[in-house]
């Protein structure tokens, strides 16, 4: 395939020092707010690269909190990401809002959320979703569709005409951001790049990166 038919020249915004300002949580809010108003199908989703041992993996999660304390997300306890974030607490996160020409990487320690905070998510989404949470071994091998077809079944039979709670296996995790970047683009590849790192006080240094 020829590179020149998928090029893109980006053009739709740009990212100032007096813009980003000195903190990179308000200014995520702002991005993120501004994501969710745009066409953007999924503006949640955020690609999570954990390590365990020397092999790095990554998938996507959805973002389901972003304020002072952290970003979070959720997932059943058992699953790879779990697993090898109970080995290496460290995590890295990017957003990509392709409408915005926009990016955003977040790198940290990762800790669980309280169990408070991840019975009120469990119970805030639709009760199929809790079913399957009950269903899904997640990221272990099923023999076959059906097989986890009738697992929803029967946990759809079991809490016939009760809540569904949320399993034991199943919640939240949060990352303490250490560095947030910024990136918007612009002509000529000569992109915005703000990166904010955190310091052992608690304060934010902003640095302008080269694209």
């Amino acid at each position: 395939m020829s590179t020149q038919k998928t090029r893109h020249e980006y053009s739709r915004g740009a990212l100032a020092e007096s813009t980003a300002g000195q903190d990179p949580l308000r200014l995520f809010q702002k991005w993120f707010a501004a994501a969710k108003r745009s066409v953007l199908s999924e503006p949640c989703a955020a690609a999570l690269a954990t390590v365990a041992g020397s092999a790095p993996s990554v998938r996507y999660v959805l973002l389901r909190g972003a304020d002072s304390r952290g970003f979070v997300f959720y997932t059943n306890y058992e699953s790879r990401k779990a697993r090898e974030l109970e080995r290496n607490p460290r995590a890295a996160m990017a957003l990509w809002w392709e409408t915005l020409e926009r990016q955003v990487r977040i790198e940290g320690r990762v800790e669980r959320v309280n169990e408070e905070e991840s019975d009120a998510y469990f119970h805030s989404r639709p009760r199929s979703s809790r079913l399957s949470a009950w269903a899904s071994p997640q990221s272990r091998v099923v023999s076959s569709r059906a097989s986890l077809e009738r697992k929803f079944r029967e946990a759809k039979e079991r809490f016939t005409g009760r809540d569904v709670p949320r399993p034991a296996s199943w919640g939240g995790y949060r990352l303490l951001p250490s560095a947030i970047e910024f990136w918007q683009g612009r002509t000529h590849r000569l992109h915005d790049r703000f990166r904010f790192t955190r310091s052992a006080k608690g304060a934010w240094r902003r640095e302008r990166l080269a694209p």
